[in-house]
């Protein structure tokens, strides 16, 4: 693109916050000189390591719609003080230092506190420029540290000596380590280095760049640079210790992550072929699929339907949103409601677009609920993917500003809510619109700035997608925790929708591997929620060993889904499928693993709730929790392609090359080691790399922190305490709890929250199971809160090979070869 680069240089104080310039405010209003129109730059700080900072001018508007509205300033209770002098001020509070110098360009840097160097300072006479419709803003690069968040960017999770597209695409079989822009736009950047770290967040949706030390002058020495095309820019600094720290402050900006309810922890099948079949019938062919489940003894708890049920019945046979194909389900509500007595869930794929032939295009073109071409002052046209893999037709994207396309959106995800459909699936939500100079009909909302998508940005219509379909259900279900799953995402998104994936992923061993990497950056963007297509979208079928590496690896994550849409160089629109029992020489591998994913559930929920309570991601690098190791900071560890926290006691790896049995770990230094949850069940201490054999028919490798512990449930569906709308003879009561404990010489615990599974509003209980051991082990439990679980008594597992007794507790049957006791309470 055009490079056209103007540096204000000449800054005048104007105000700051109402006072004269030498006062105790904390916060620099300035206002460039030359040039032919006056640049204001302010500089804020709003809490204890929060910091705002702009930098716009009438041809340069700050976001029209900030992805986060802008937070009061809340300094109660920090101890702050503040210094001016004619071009530079200083600012302490929270054990930052702030300092802005406008003695040319403004430079601000911040700084810990015990730090000798500042853990961010903008790059000297070149921070805060204009670039043509947009600006650049040049910060200094700190080489050889961690850079992570970004959304979902290509493996490997460091984002460093790396450029980045900001911007989204509908990236069908893209590569995980080198196709880039995949599906979301979260302009969040963070450095971690073992002294602190500091995030950077810009609010706009327009489309930009990313360098992150990936461009180097040699006037200018190492950089990052953050370009945006369209508008001014509003940034927000966050200053922390810990990634978990920015992380924490960052959610109080944009918002925690949302409830998901319980159901959405099991195993979510789906694929393309079953919703596009003709003979048999679709709705027939599920349930098909839902008998083999039961035949196999697979229990499933949510159907992804892709949207074969919405294409049109005649030619041209495009999809239509909101309508239903009626040779394929003759009886939407019907079926929808057999799926129910299954205990399955059904999540339906809605795409923001009409074809030219969808029976209502002509009415939302005369409505203005579409975008506006001002070639032609008529609805933009496009070309929209319509049918099979890379077929298309020409149509329009809803216009979410619009009056007319948000409420027809609200009303058709209504509709489905009434038919028993309750997961939305916002697909394609990517909006590829053609150019940048289409008008948004902005309903509502000020234009003084113009209407033009470039400036207001492609991805805001993404966020107001999942407001739309998330307000719907609120409507109709205000008690109930509605369920948005999103591909394409922003940080207002996330606000919305409650899940969200990696789209459409390519089977391959470096496929598997990469999406470590995604998962880590997505959970530290607030995507926590997340996963993965297990076994791949697109391209050939997963061997067998693939197959039951990826199902091993992905029951460790939030989302466990097998989705797909195999392509067909005969036939592209129906596709293969991958389903769990397509292997009989090791569906009862399969079995078992999914059977133990039933059995994580508890310990994955609870993590959900703490996600919701405190931002703290689910998945987590393995330096998470130990930044004093010099080893996490070493290329290979700061990777995070091989192995990841799932919670704080579990470390998971995996085995990443077809026909290997063993995996290299890093395990982090600590005082009591880890036990290898696999045979030979040995110790290990901590502060080393090891091998750990995996034969792919037993497990990937996994390691358990010694002193922790995992609460776990039944081995099959359960039905959710506060969930009684769809009886199942295949969810039974969750009236079991035991926990999994990995006891030391002296103390240890393990803490998980529980509430009813559904409700909007739930009360949430905190139960803390602590123990000690020496020559016996005893334990006990404490509860907080309201809520009130089925269970009334607590097994406690020992792990393979311990042999102590729990005096406090009654002795049980062992359960694979695990001495378990049951704690009555």
């Amino acid at each position: 693109m055009p490079q056209r680069e103007y540096i204000p240089r000449d800054y005048t104080v104007v105000q700051e916050n109402g006072q004269a310039p030498s006062s105790a405010s904390t916060d620099v209003t300035l206002v460039s000189a030359d040039g032919d129109s006056p640049f204001k730059f302010t500089f804020e700080a709003l809490r204890p390591g929060l910091f705002r900072t702009s930098f716009s001018s009438k041809t340069h508007p700050l976001p029209p719609h900030p992805s986060t509205p802008r937070p009061a300033p809340n300094l109660g209770g920090t101890t702050v003080t503040s210094k001016s002098s004619e071009s530079h001020k200083t600012i302490n509070l929270g054990g930052v230092t702030a300092t802005v110098d406008w003695s040319g360009p403004p430079l601000v840097s911040l700084q810990l506190h015990g730090q000798t160097t500042p853990i961010h300072r903008d790059l000297e006479f070149r921070s805060y420029v204009a670039d043509a419709t947009g600006i650049a803003h040049y910060t200094r690069y700190k080489r050889d540290t961690l850079h992570v968040g970004l959304g979902e960017k290509a493996a490997p999770m460091n984002l460093s000596n790396r450029n980045f597209i900001l911007s989204v695409t509908d990236c069908f079989g893209y590569d995980i380590y080198r196709t880039d822009p995949l599906y979301k736009h979260i302009p969040l950047l963070i450095n971690a280095t073992p002294e602190g770290c500091v995030g950077i967040f810009s609010t706009s949706h327009s489309r930009g760049t990313y360098a992150v030390g990936s461009e180097i002058d040699g006037l200018w020495g190492h950089f990052k640079v953050y370009r945006q095309d369209y508008g001014g820019l509003e940034e927000y600094l966050m200053v922390g210790k810990t990634i978990q720290d920015v992380v924490r402050i960052y959610a109080d900006l944009v918002g925690y992550p949302l409830l998901v309810p319980r159901w959405a922890f099991g195993y979510i099948a789906g694929g393309m072929k079953y919703s596009m079949l003709d003979e048999p019938r679709a709705s027939d062919a599920l349930m098909e699929f839902a008998a083999k489940l039961k035949k196999h003894d697979i229990p499933c708890s949510a159907f992804q339907m892709s949207s074969g049920y919405t294409v049109a019945e005649t030619e041209p046979k495009t999809r239509n949103v909101f309508t239903w194909n009626r040779h394929r389900f003759p009886d939407p509500e019907g079926f929808v409601a057999k799926y129910h007595e299954e205990g399955i869930r059904i999540i339906a794929n809605v795409k923001p677009y009409v074809l030219a032939n969808h029976p209502e295009y002509p009415k939302l073109v005369a409505s203005g609920a579409l975008f506006t071409d001002p070639r032609t002052k008529q609805s933009g046209v496009a070309r929209l993917w319509s049918a099979g893999g890379g077929e298309s037709g020409e149509g329009g994207h809803i216009d979410f500003t619009s009056e007319a396309g948000f409420n027809w959106w609200y009303e058709g995800v209504k509709a489905l809510r009434k038919c028993g459909i309750e997961g939305i699936w916002n697909d394609n939500n990517e909006y590829t619109i053609p150019d940048d100079d289409w008008q948004c009909a902005l309903d509502g909302r000020p234009s003084e700035f113009g209407s033009h998508v470039g400036l207001w940005g492609r991805s805001l219509h993404t966020e107001l997608m999942g407001k739309s379909s998330h307000d719907a259900l609120i409507e109709l279900e205000p008690d109930v925790r509605p369920f948005v799953l999103t591909r394409s995402a922003t940080a207002g998104t996330m606000r919305y929708a409650a899940s969200s994936w990696a789209g459409d992923n390519v089977t391959s061993w470096d496929g598997m591997k990469g999406a470590n990497s995604l998962s880590l950056n997505a959970g530290i963007s607030l995507i926590q929620c997340y996963g993965h297509d297990i076994g791949g979208f697109e391209g050939p079928q997963p061997t067998p060993e693939l197959l039951l590496r990826w199902i091993q690896l992905g029951i460790h994550s939030q989302r466990f889904a097998i989705n797909c849409f195999k392509t067909d160089e005969n036939d592209n629109t129906i596709g293969g499928v991958i389903e769990p029992w397509m292997y009989p020489e090791i569906t009862p591998l399969i079995r078992n693993a999914i059977k133990r994913r039933y059995e994580l559930i508890p310990y994955l929920y609870s993590l959900m709730l703490e996600s919701h309570l405190t931002a703290l991601a689910p998945q987590r690098w393995i330096g998470w929790g130990y930044e004093s190791d010099p080893e996490v900071w070493t290329p290979e560890v700061m990777a995070g392609e091989t192995q990841y926290w799932l919670g704080d006691t579990i470390l998971v790896g995996g085995v990443y090359e077809p026909g290997n049995s063993t995996a290299r770990m890093y395990l982090p230094k600590n005082d009591e080691g880890y036990l290898n949850l696999n045979a030979p069940h040995q110790h290990f201490a901590g502060g080393q790399w090891v091998e750990i054999d995996s034969p792919w028919q037993g497990s990937i490798p996994l390691l358990a922190r010694v002193g922790g512990g995992i609460v776990v449930g039944k081995d099959l569906q359960t039905r959710s305490a506060g969930d009684h709308r769809f009886p199942s003879p295949n969810a039974v009561e969750d009236d079991y709890r035991a926990v999994e404990i990995f006891p030391a010489q002296g103390s240890g615990s393990c803490t998980w929250y529980e509430d009813d599974g559904i409700s909007a509003r739930p009360n949430i209980s905190k139960f803390t199971l602590t123990y000690s051991s020496s020559e016996e082990i005893s334990v006990g439990l404490k509860i907080a809160g309201e809520y009130v679980p089925a269970w009334k008594e607590l097994d406690i597992i020992l792990p393979v090979g311990e042999k102590r007794s729990v005096v406090n507790c009654k002795k049980k049957t062992n359960s694979r070869g695990r001495e378990v006791f049951t704690f009555v309470f």
